[in-house]
């Protein structure tokens, strides 16, 4: 099997590399513009609230350009980012945790993490539905005590916590 065959089924470094440089391109433009807009000067208390995301904007546009440059000049070059496999395996783990971001908004961190623990534990552990319970409530509870109890910092709620009263 020649070399090309054995990367037929891989995603090559080019897109991605270029499409998450211009990604971070545009973000470093939204901080750059909004530093600007809250002011990148000294004032006479010291800085500006703008003047440190300003330079960290300028870093990242920077660093980003330079890889988005590097990508587009070796874009005849064949590099291997990711087997199709691989992909599949991340993408395993990148769909539940969007849906948990998701579902946080809705139905607040608690119940979303509840769901998220269980459903790893269950597909991809394959643990029993006695431990999964456990440790699927113990996690958020465990959480719970912590910072909205102890450290007194208080994490999205949804109905549910509502309708409980935390």
């Amino acid at each position: 099997m020649s070399q090309a065959d054995s990367h037929a089924d891989a995603v090559g470094v080019r897109w991605p590399e270029l499409l998450v440089a211009l990604f971070l391109m545009t973000l470093a433009g939204l901080v750059l513009a909004d530093s600007l807009r809250v002011g990148i000067g000294w004032g006479e208390d010291g800085p500006r609230s703008g003047y440190f995301p300003f330079y960290i904007g300028l870093a990242l546009l920077g660093s980003s350009g330079w890889t988005a440059f590097k990508a587009l000049r070796r874009w005849r070059v064949r590099e291997v980012f990711a087997e199709r496999e691989q992909l599949r395996l991340v993408m395993a783990i990148l769909w539940p945790m969007t849906v948990y971001v998701a579902l946080v908004t809705v139905m607040g961190i608690y119940v979303s993490s509840v769901v998220l623990v269980a459903y790893f534990m269950l597909r991809h552990g394959k643990h029993g539905a006695a431990l999964t319970a456990a440790v699927s409530v113990g996690v958020p509870l465990f959480f719970y005590l912590v910072f909205e109890r102890w450290f007194l910092v208080p994490l999205p709620k949804g109905p549910l916590e509502a309708l409980v009263g935390l």
